[in-house]
């Protein structure tokens, strides 16, 4: 029975399993190539504010033999965060031992501008109304000011009738203002109606701000997030089968949560949970055997183009019961440990897997393959565990576990004593919680599995290895759904043949299309001659791919979305191209100044004296609380929103403020500069390789 896969780029041990604490993954470096070695380190992580305790998980001791038994594999068919407290956990030769969260205040200056702004404003509640605990209510302000501060109600509500001397909501709020600390940040303050407390932020102190990232670098601006690991499980296809466009969004999506994280010096671990320990093996080892018994003299030539190959043998399994019959057994012998099965489910595997590395290179994504078969010496366990809590039962001939809410039980041994899809999510889970200690745990997969998920979520909630998702305690995990990717008819984006859509040929096609309208435009403006073939050929495949990715990720990840190169590779409205050329557009401009930017950022200052000036540093200073709030919610449409607006926000800049020439010109050229930063900055994080010049 295959699974359902959830997979990107692999890195491969070529090895049949043995208990990861003597096998690691290897990892894809973006370029093509593996390296060994699964835990990667970061730098030391910050923590916002108190964060609550952690969830316990327990573990048993041993560690039992694998078992011989079919698997399955992920595929795309179709905030807040806490801290933890946990014992030491044993499994092999591996000790683990989960330490709390550190209560780490953030040094002065850290942070996101909100993050700074609930600093002060929470010294100011203490002082204000020092028996109430409450969390600061910080957001932006549209209309009255540039931040807002909404907690006199919500306090009202709590002190009235308790003998307080405030008299209404407007009076706390009056409070609240004259409490805040004495800080640069604040130019001004004012309250309004029920309480609400205007904030408008000194101009000279925004500008210090963008100089100071200009100098310092664009990861000063990095937000501040309540955890220090986190797993993301992405893309995860199935070995023997293509990577189609189902894939898309999943490799794409998962990269981008992982670029955000890691820009927010998260220790993520990019995993790849390939399905290549399933029935199919069995199925594909014994047609090979058939057709070609000398395959080890031919190597991969003998299974030439490994779908075709999957189909043929697929066809045989179906149709011939003598076959199927010899299939089970090798999936028996394979698990079994014989050694030339071994041999062959290797030689498939690695041709899988090249095959993977080509749309994972073109991409540009990293991952760490950790599949099916790294997880299953674990599996009997974790369910022994399961099974002396009293979770699991007998049904049917099968052992689950009932999940209140659900009709059908969570099934995790099948009736022939296999394992299945959520017996392997249950050992990851364990090992991802005990031995790598993460404390927050994303799957990115179709909304089709939500299901899965929230019963598979649950039996870990019974097990006692997360904690209440109403409590504010971490670990916690999250499914990352996504909708499907739409052809023009409306329907599910297939070929003329209806064959799924390869997406090495189609991420060829956006890259080919690309490089076809930038000759015909720069053929027509007689720029031609100013470009090499390399310079060609690289802007092509940032331009191509990048629109790829940006239309995906542009939609809420929740809806389906039609896929049209016509429309993502236009240069109007909200585009990859577009954007694009925004950004090519003010590297035109800090050129043809003649001005040396890096000697400006240290001898000139920036200066926001015009309306258009400081709405444009406004909004540049923002970028920390996007990106918080895009990981926070998950959801990297924010930040395309925002690289969108921005570009918007320059031009209306550029048409009102003189830069070349003018008096203001080193002020104006150092915006353009940290508005190209915060851009590119925008593109590394969706993946996307900026162009300079089009």
């Amino acid at each position: 029975m295959a699974k359902p896969s959830r997979s990107p780029r692999y890195l491969c041990c070529g090895r049949l399993p043995t208990p990861p604490d003597r096998e690691g993954g290897g990892v894809f470096n973006g370029r093509g190539k593996a390296r060994r070695g699964c835990e990667l380190s970061r730098q030391q992580q910050l923590q916002w504010r108190r964060l609550p305790p952690r969830a316990s998980v327990s573990a048993s001791r041993s560690v039992p033999a694998p078992r011989a038994t079919p698997g399955h594999c992920r595929a795309a068919s179709s905030s807040r965060l806490l801290r933890v407290s946990c014992g030491a956990t044993t499994m092999g030769d591996e000790t683990s031992t989960s330490v709390p969260a550190q209560q780490q205040e953030p040094t002065v200056g850290a942070g996101s501008v909100k993050q700074q702004l609930s600093r002060l404003v929470i010294s100011s509640l203490r002082a204000t109304v020092p028996e109430v605990e409450v969390e600061p209510m910080v957001e932006v302000s549209a209309k009255f000011a540039d931040y807002q501060c909404n907690n006199a109600m919500g306090l009202w509500s709590k002190v009235k009738g308790s003998g307080t001397s405030f008299k209404n909501p407007n009076a706390i709020g009056q409070a609240i203002a004259k409490n805040l600390p004495s800080s640069d940040i604040i130019e001004s303050t004012s309250v309004a109606g029920p309480g609400f407390v205007n904030i408008t932020l000194s101009n000279s102190w925004v500008a210090k701000r963008i100089q100071d990232m200009l100098v310092n670098g664009i990861n000063t601006w990095a937000p501040i997030l309540p955890v220090k690991k986190a797993v993301i499980d992405f893309s995860s296809p199935n070995i023997a089968k293509e990577m189609h466009v189902g894939h898309l969004r999943s490799t794409i999506i998962g990269d981008t949560l992982a670029r955000m994280f890691e820009f927010s010096n998260v220790d993520v671990l990019r995993r790849n949970h390939v399905g290549d320990w399933g029935t199919q093996f069995g199925m594909l080892i014994e047609y090979l055997f058939e057709k070609f018994p000398n395959w080890q003299e031919i190597g991969s030539q003998a299974i030439g183009d490994l779908q075709v190959f999957y189909k043929a043998s697929k066809h045989r399994f179906d149709n011939d019961p003598e076959f199927k019959e010899r299939a089970q057994q090798g999936v028996v012998r394979l698990q079994g440990g014989e050694e030339k099965y071994r041999e062959a489910w290797k030689k498939i595997c690695d041709i899988s897997r090249s095959e993977f590395d080509l749309v994972y290179k073109r991409l540009n994504v990293e991952l760490e393959e950790k599949g099916e078969s790294f997880y299953n010496p674990y599996i009997p366990q974790v369910l022994a565990e399961l099974n002396s809590k009293g979770l699991i039962q007998e049904s049917e001939g099968a052992q689950v576990i009932f999940i209140e809410g659900y009709q059908i039980p969570l099934i995790v041994v099948k009736r022939d004593g296999g394992f299945n899809y959520a017996s392997t999510d249950l050992a990851a889970l364990w090992y991802r919680l005990s031995v790598e200690k993460a404390e927050w745990i994303i799957y990115v997969t179709d909304v089709g599995q939500q299901q899965h998920f929230e019963m598979f979520f649950k039996a870990a909630r019974m097990a006692g290895w997360l904690p209440d998702p109403k409590e504010n305690k971490f670990p916690k995990t999250n499914h990352v759904g996504f909708g499907l990717v739409l052809g023009s008819d409306g329907k599910r984006f297939r070929t003329r043949s209806t064959e799924v859509v390869r997406l090495v040929e189609l991420l060829d096609e956006a890259k080919s299309r690309s490089k076809s309208e930038l000759l015909q435009r720069l053929t027509e403006n007689g720029k031609i001659v100013d470009w090499t073939d390399e310079e060609l050929e690289q802007t092509s495949e940032a331009v191509g791919y990048g629109a790829v990715k940006y239309a995906d990720l542009k939609n809420n990840r929740l809806t389906n979305y039609t896929f049209s190169f016509e429309q993502m590779l236009s240069d109007k409205g909200n585009t990859a191209v577009y954007l694009q050329y925004a950004h090519a557009r003010i590297c035109s401009i800090i050129r043809k100044s003649n001005k040396d930017v890096e000697e400006l950022k240290m001898s000139g200052a920036i200066s926001l004296d015009h309306p258009d000036e400081r709405v444009l540093g406004l909004y540049l200073i923002r970028f920390a609380e996007v990106v918080e709030e895009a990981c926070t919610n998950l959801l990297p449409n924010v930040v395309c929103e925002y690289l969108y607006n921005l570009s918007e926000m320059f031009t209306k800049f550029y048409t009102n403020c003189q830069v070349v020439g003018s008096p203001e010109e080193t002020s104006r050229l150092l915006l353009c500069q940290a508005t190209a930063v915060v851009m590119r900055q925008c593109f590394q994080l969706l993946g996307i390789t900026p162009v300079y010049k089009l």
